[in-house]
């Protein structure tokens, strides 16, 4: 194969090498998610993926003859997504990375008309992660979804009004953190019964621990500055900010392992979220004012 790399221009060269890698990263990224899979199913998948990336690796490898490393970061990052967000949402993000590489195959296609049969492989890969994923975290991102867009409406309402109506950073925490809990229970109470009242293939009991942890972390980032922070303005902007935050990273989330609109669904949650919030500031400025609130 020497004629082959003495033949090889450097920019394909290095398209080649950089392929390389990403085949081998990859091989090591799902015989590790393999290893720690709980079903049989999914270890058999992925076990398959990661021997054709290292036949991919190793096809690469006749024309460049040269050993390349995989990127360690990206093994363990990967893995510790797969820990902490779940398997769906590491592999289905690690797919949109093959996307990309796919597109370098196809511009040394016609040079390397093996590069065609590489694309149809990490197609047929993207229909068998799909085919296989069913994890227990996304059929309860209904209930998910459902306590963290309440307590973000309905706690920077609360709070972004108390902000005018007590202007207290402490009473107005300690006010939004018992409304708060106790909403999450209602909301918990609610989901169940909710759940209890459909014909779905979904465990109550879990639909709402689900729905009610949601709601519990929303409002604990959201108090919080108001429990540290002595200014209440600075701890209003604050809870804003931590709003969108939540806003944005469970949009990517969701967007990510389940195929739908990132622009989309944070514009949604943020519009609603904020609008909320600033009419509820205008009705505490405007309860002040009428009622003389002073504390």
């Amino acid at each position: 194969m020497t004629t082959h790399q003495n033949a090889l221009e450097p920019s394909i060269r290095k398209q080649l090498l950089e392929a390389q890698r990403n085949e081998i990263t990859e091989h090591h990224i799902y015989k590790a998610l393999s290893e720690t899979s709980a079903f049989a199913e999914n270890r058999d998948v992925l076990a398959g993926i990661a021997e054709d990336e290292k036949a991919h690796y190793a096809h690469w490898r006749e024309y460049t003859q040269v050993d390349i490393q995989p990127v360690q970061w990206k093994i363990w990052w990967y893995l510790l997504l797969a820990r902490v967000l779940g398997l769906t949402f590491s592999i289905k993000l690690l797919e949109r990375g093959e996307e990309q590489a796919q597109v370098v195959y196809q511009g040394i296609s016609e040079q390397f008309p093996s590069a065609g049969a590489i694309v149809e492989d990490e197609d047929r890969h993207e229909h068998e992660l799909i085919a296989l994923i069913d994890e227990e975290r996304l059929r309860y991102v209904g209930s998910i979804v459902l306590g963290l867009n309440d307590a973000l409406v309905e706690l920077t309402g609360m709070l972004a009004g108390l902000t005018l109506a007590l202007q207290n950073a402490r009473l107005i925490g300690t006010t939004g953190l018992i409304t708060g809990i106790a909403a999450s229970l209602s909301m918990a109470a609610s989901e169940y019964l909710s759940r209890r009242s459909e014909e779905s293939d979904q465990d109550p009991v879990k639909a709402s621990i689900y729905t009610g942890i949601a709601y519990i972390v929303t409002v604990v980032l959201l108090v919080f500055p108001y429990l540290v922070v002595s200014n209440f303005f600075v701890a209003l902007v604050w809870t804003l900010v931590n709003a969108l935050l939540i806003v944005v990273s469970f949009s990517y989330y969701v967007s990510v392992a389940q195929d739908v609109s990132f622009k989309r669904r944070a514009t949604e949650m943020t519009a609603i979220s904020f609008g909320v919030a600033i009419v509820s500031f205008l009705i505490g400025f405007l309860v002040r004012e009428i009622f003389g609130v002073d504390v």
